[in-house]
């Protein structure tokens, strides 16, 4: 054999071996994403992803620089990412988990697990909501409200239009995101009897709403997302958020949660479907209400803005437990009967299978 020849064979047989020898993706079965975290991932102040990591012990942590905080796994197949704060953040940060090599997410079920603004008409402090729709609140023209037309009740106006809320809608814009049906009736039929904390200080803070649902101690529901990187807040506001899920929506969205961060982690996730890398019916979006989106009576916007800056919420620690304990008992779910749901999305018809 000539030396070209023999240098070509062993040059084969080296890639062959290199090959052989990458170890094989790391299939995870849970992918819980938490947006924000004040300190350390653990013995510290707790943000969304500290009682995550030291509850569901996430103990093994994986070298991440292409995202916005290193990852973190546990011996039962349960992931944690910190996104970040912001859609921009949170979108790169999930891109890039989602194309990483070093893990297979084709039968991985995502649950964005964070607390938020809650509308006081549906929700109470505390309270853990379940979406089906994720609606942008950014995507749009806007026009300061101190210059918008009297017959207008606000600046902002749908992307193509020329007037709010103007008819037909436009879907080329990607405004409003669907989450599965089904597989948020089965995770809100799991959770719905799950007990939260309450305490005199919710009850006495709450009682200064009028809403029925205002006043309940804590509870679980189904409620859909107002995602907007803008921290907004106040009555008004609050109206414009109504009316702009359920034109988004087409009536089909009910504004229950305000948050930053869940349509960019859902852009990068259906671009991450199409390429075969993820499933989106395998999406799970839960918020729980640290505050409300708007202050009490007798109280301005600007005096309830002040009182919740630098996470001072009203409901912080109780909405971080109902996240948590609300989340867990799905994912604990999943995680026990694998089986059964790593083919079968539970809520489908052949989940029962």
């Amino acid at each position: 054999m000539s030396t070209r020849w023999l240098v070509l064979l062993l040059c084969v047989l080296y890639a062959a071996g290199a090959r052989a020898a990458d170890p094989a993706p790391i299939p995870v079965k849970v992918v819980v994403i938490a947006l924000f975290e004040p300190g350390a991932d653990q013995g510290d102040t707790p943000g969304e992803y500290q009682y995550w990591v030291e509850r569901e012990h996430l103990d093994h942590v994986y070298p991440f620089p292409q995202g916005f905080h290193d990852l973190r796994m546990n011996n039962q197949g349960v992931m944690g990412v910190l996104a970040g704060v912001g859609t921009a953040r949170a979108a790169a940060t999930i891109m890039a988990l989602g194309s990483d090599p070093r893990f297979d997410f084709t039968k991985t079920y995502w649950l964005v697990a964070g607390i938020a603004g809650g509308d006081p008409e549906d929700a109470s402090l505390g309270s853990a909501a379940w979406a089906e729709w994720v609606v942008d609140g950014d995507l749009a023209y806007e026009i300061d409200s101190r210059e918008i037309p009297p017959q207008w009740t606000t600046g902002y106006v749908p992307l193509g239009k020329t007037v709010p809320y103007e008819q037909p809608r436009t879907e080329e814009n990607g405004v409003a995101f669907h989450l599965s049906p089904t597989l948020r009736e089965w995770a809100y039929q799991q959770t719905k009897n799950v007990k939260l904390d309450d305490s005199p200080k919710l009850a006495e803070y709450r009682a200064r709403f009028e809403g029925i649902n205002a006043r309940r101690p804590p509870f679980v529901l189904k409620g859909d997302t107002l995602s907007a990187s803008t921290f907004w807040h106040g009555k008004i506001l609050d109206q414009w958020a109504n009316r702009w899920v359920s034109y988004q929506t087409e009536g089909h969205g009910n504004f229950v949660t305000s948050a930053m961060e869940d349509t960019g982690v859902l852009q990068s996730l259906t671009f991450l479907h199409r390429a075969g890398r993820v499933d989106l019916d395998r999406v799970m979006v839960l918020r729980a209400v640290s505050n409300f989106d708007q202050p009490p009576a007798g109280v301005t916007a600007a005096e309830s803005l002040e009182a919740n800056s630098a996470h001072s919420y009203s409901a912080y620690l109780p909405a971080l437990e109902a996240d948590y304990r609300v989340g867990n008992a799905v994912v604990a779910e999943i995680v026990t009967n694998w089986r059964r749901y790593q083919d079968h999305i539970p809520g489908s018809p052949t989940a029962a299978k």
